[in-house]
């Protein structure tokens, strides 16, 4: 009885962690997400048989998820560039970059007259911690701050993201 139970465990634990992956895949589309390391190739089909369009070299830069087919996912990035990554080399957890021209303030607080932490140069990419109405707190390097929304690209919510 107690060899039953085992493997019993072990069949739900087998269909929990194959679970999570199938969800993923469920995900309405697009939906944001950030590349996984310092290289990430996109090519012109999904396939490891199509040829490389671009080579991304920014960790962290987010992308717009939107359009799966199996183990890929066509892409936009911020430029509109569109191609396919792999998704093992794509991160779920949302990444955003500054844009606009200038630098893009970062404060203490979801205020414009919070007191100024520091200031980020256009191209920056941070993970997004959370947004509230125009501002969002961001983590740039290890260090937390809120930066404008409209200063940032990946902040538009998306339907399949959770």
């Amino acid at each position: 009885m107690l060899g039953f139970r085992k493997i019993t465990v072990a069949v739900l634990a087998l269909a929990a962690m194959l679970a999570a992956p199938l969800h993923a895949q469920e995900r309405d589309l697009p939906y944001w997400a950030a590349l996984r390391y310092d290289e990430v190739r996109m090519r012109v089909g999904p396939s490891e048989e199509y040829p490389i369009e671009w080579v991304y070299k920014r960790k962290g830069l987010p992308v717009k998820v939107v359009r799966v087919r199996e183990g890929w996912r066509l892409v936009e990035d911020p430029e509109g560039t569109q191609g396919w990554i792999a998704s093992s080399q794509l991160n779920p957890d949302r990444g955003v970059m500054v844009k606009g021209t200038g630098l893009a303030d970062v404060r203490a607080d979801a205020s414009p007259t919070a007191a100024l932490k520091w200031r980020a140069e256009p191209g920056v990419v941070a993970t997004l911690l959370r947004c509230r109405a125009a501002w969002c707190e961001v983590d740039i390097a290890g260090r937390k701050g809120w930066t404008a929304r409209d200063r940032l690209w990946g902040t538009e919510d998306l339907p399949g993201d959770e």
